[in-house]
């Protein structure tokens, strides 16, 4: 009998023994893909909600500021692919199931041409578990790779700049076009940092909804103490709206007038300070730099916040 209770007892230590090496191997080694879905959510929320919204102005016109190296248009394009492939490597991180993504783009003004209108439309994109599929994105690479240097190609040809109304998009239109509830919200605005709109050119003091060269010569912002006087006599545009914490913003292209050595600088603080006086939550402002310089700035904006 006591032999007996001793097998049995040896056995009983062996079993939960081999249990206790089992949980052990199961918690050495995880799945792959979950690694890589704990990875990708480091950046908060894991639902991209990419915006868009691109400045048609004569800035993109390559008679009137041409660069032999690239001209700007072609440089806009090639950020917006690069947009595109973050956005396309940050799906790849992420189970079907969990996938609620959407890029899309945007102008404002409106273009009149209903061509251009038509390609934007093309380049929305609503994705979730129901509609995700290969063909899905290999259209959105396809389309993302081609289609925008069309839209800039078009406006070119269309010769008609009635300026960029970047400061109206704020006011009337971000929080619905460019804000989604559980989403990380990232707008990229392609611009050169200048703001005019013919139909928008209101000022409060030293604060204006307009930025141009002329205007920084007249107000004398060109010279080595343009930031005290930026500072003192509260120069800036005019904050278009507020609360703004749930939106990043990357501003890709500022192209200075040459002519004015602070004048890039004088950029950067006025589209800064309009930005964290409303309420923006992360924002980053770069030069229109080539964009095999410009790649991994994009990629790391979007994917490693």
């Amino acid at each position: 009998m006591t032999i007996s209770i001793y097998k049995k007892v040896f056995l009983i230590t062996l079993l939960i023994i081999s249990m206790s090496c089992l949980n052990d191997t199961h918690k050495q080694e995880p799945n792959p893909h979950q690694i890589s879905q704990a990875s990708s959510s480091t950046n908060g929320t894991t639902n991209l909600n990419i915006s868009l919204l691109l400045d048609l102005s004569d800035r993109i016109n390559p008679e009137k500021y041409p660069n032999p190296a690239m001209e700007y248009y072609q440089r806009d394009a090639a950020y917006i692919a690069a947009v595109s492939e973050a956005f396309q490597s940050h799906l790849s991180n992420k189970k079907i199931i969990s996938i609620n993504e959407r890029i899309q783009l945007f102008f404002e003004p409106e273009p009149l041409n209903p061509e251009i209108n038509s390609i934007s439309k093309n380049l929305k994109f609503d994705l979730n578990k129901t509609n995700i599929s290969n063909d899905v994105l290999s259209n959105l690479s396809q389309v993302y790779q081609t289609e925008p240097l069309k839209i800039y190609e078009l406006a070119i040809q269309d010769d008609h700049y009635v300026g960029s109304d970047t400061w109206s998009f704020f006011k009337n239109k971000v929080k619905d076009y460019s804000i989604a509830e559980g989403h990380r919200n990232i707008l990229v605005i392609l611009t050169d940092g200048y703001m005019f709109h013919v139909d928008n050119r209101r000022t409060e003091g030293n604060k204006t909804t307009y930025l141009t060269p002329e205007y920084i010569r007249s107000v004398k912002l060109n010279s080595a103490d343009w930031a005290t006087k930026f500072k003192n006599d509260e120069y800036g545009f005019i904050p278009a709206t507020e609360n703004l914490e749930n939106l990043e913003v990357l501003v890709l292209g500022i192209n200075p007038d040459q002519k004015n050595e602070y004048e890039g600088e004088l950029i950067k603080k006025y589209w800064a300070d309009w930005f964290e006086k409303m309420g923006v939550k992360r924002y980053e402002i770069k030069n229109a730099e080539l964009p095999s310089n410009m790649e991994k700035i994009i990629q790391d904006f979007i994917l490693k916040a």
